[in-house]
């Protein structure tokens, strides 16, 4: 697993698994930068606060370029490391968070005839091709399908991030025609963390000079696959019809995105760009009123699960989004969201009068619905955590019998 020293992804999980009775040894690969920047001390802190609840947490240096020796470095390391852990304790379960760790993963359960769980978080070839940086028929994408086929065929459960992928990868080398258990767990939100906040909502406008405008938020990375252009285009057919309307970013990349707004000539007062830490995000999307993300829509999109959705309808935002991502086509119902088919002036226009009707139904029954979404959809606790425990379990029952 990566980057429990960034606690977003992998940590509010394992807590609450633990609580549940669940014994973690979890080993981690994390990055220098990180490693540097919370310093001996506080990964001590870490690591002494996950003993208290039952995590047993050791980390290795990860190699930041994928070099295929360094990452072969790092599966050598980590498995060497992870059968020497397996000496002090008995695993009843290996559970390995995407591809890389799954290779240790797989390893690992030959030497110890555990059970093993390969957690798919996305198809890393395939979005390495569709981004562009490898040739479809390059060694780096033999190599990752090797592993995968490998993974998937000693995997006996596996967790997709969406239902739509699974309907596809079930027939493919290493499960076509085996029975494994089978979990769709979403990228999830901790909805006691991310929630409305009329207070803060108060607070974070009066901070920002918004007033009564309409303000569409984006949160999270820029670029890549994130559209950052075309959501720039998007907020220029917003100010045509909404002259006074605000686009909050949620951003790092300042001088990127305040270039993007001068050549389509937006006006400073009509955006802001704010680098905030994790626990002020959900403050800043109370202070909004449309939840904005468009994702680059390709095949390895399929199995994405945007976390920012998550958080969006968590705050009570409703969202403007495009096809093609994940299960995000079905799961995002018209009330609480609008899809855009594609990236042009008609649609934007299109998007908008849908969005305008959904809030004409009220802000509050907007929130209200909107979060309801979220807890049925991507709850940490009610959706995240009870399909892992049921995926553990149907898996040691198996294992039983």
């Amino acid at each position: 697993m990566l980057d429990p020293l960034g606690q977003t992804q992998v940590l509010p999980y394992l807590k609450e698994l633990a609580g549940r009775g669940v014994e973690f040894t979890l080993l981690s690969f994390e990055r220098k930068s990180v490693l540097e920047k919370v310093g001996p001390a506080g990964c001590e802190a870490l690591r002494t606060e996950l003993a208290a609840i039952g995590i047993n947490w050791r980390w290795l240096r990860y190699h930041k370029r994928f070099s295929i020796i360094a990452t072969s470095y790092d599966v050598l390391v980590g498995l060497r490391y992870a059968s020497r852990l397996a000496k002090n304790s008995e695993f009843d379960l290996i559970h390995a968070r995407s591809h890389i760790p799954a290779a240790i993963g797989w390893l690992l359960k030959k030497r110890l005839k555990s059970r093993f769980v390969f957690d798919v978080r996305g198809l890393m070839a395939e979005e390495y091709i569709d981004a562009g940086h490898w040739d479809r028929k390059g060694i780096k994408v033999k190599l990752t399908k090797a592993v995968e086929r490998r993974s998937l065929a000693a995997a006996d459960g596996v967790v997709t991030l969406t239902a739509r992928i699974w309907t596809i990868i079930k027939d493919w080398d290493g499960l076509r025609g085996r029975k494994v258990v089978h979990e769709v767990v979403p990228c999830c939100a901790d909805l006691r963390l991310f929630c409305h906040s009329a207070s803060e909502r108060a607070k974070r406008r009066a901070e920002l000079g918004l007033g009564d405008q309409l303000t569409i938020v984006y949160s999270g990375s820029i670029d890549g696959w994130y559209l950052t252009e075309q959501m720039a285009d998007f907020f220029v057919s917003v100010l045509k019809n909404q002259p006074d309307a605000h686009f909050l970013w949620l951003a790092s990349a300042r001088d990127r995105i305040a270039q993007l707004m001068r050549a389509r000539q937006i006006p400073a007062n009509n955006y802001t760009v704010k680098f905030v830490n994790a626990r002020e995000v959900p403050s800043y999307l109370s202070a909004s009123d449309i939840g904005l993300a468009f994702i680059t829509p390709a095949f390895s999109k399929l199995a994405s699960s945007p976390t920012k959705f998550a958080e969006y309808l968590a705050c009570g935002l409703p969202i403007i989004t495009n096809t093609g991502i994940g299960d995000s086509d079905e799961l995002l119902t018209d009330d609480v969201a609008v899809l855009v088919k594609d990236f042009h002036e008609g649609e934007y226009s299109r998007s908008l009068e849908q969005v305008r009707k959904i809030l004409e139904n009220g802000r509050e029954a907007v929130r209200l619905k909107a979060r309801a979404v979220a807890e049925e959809l991507f709850d940490v606790r009610v959706v995240g955590v009870q399909r892992y425990s049921r995926l553990y379990e149907r898996l040691l029952n198996t294992k039983e019998n």
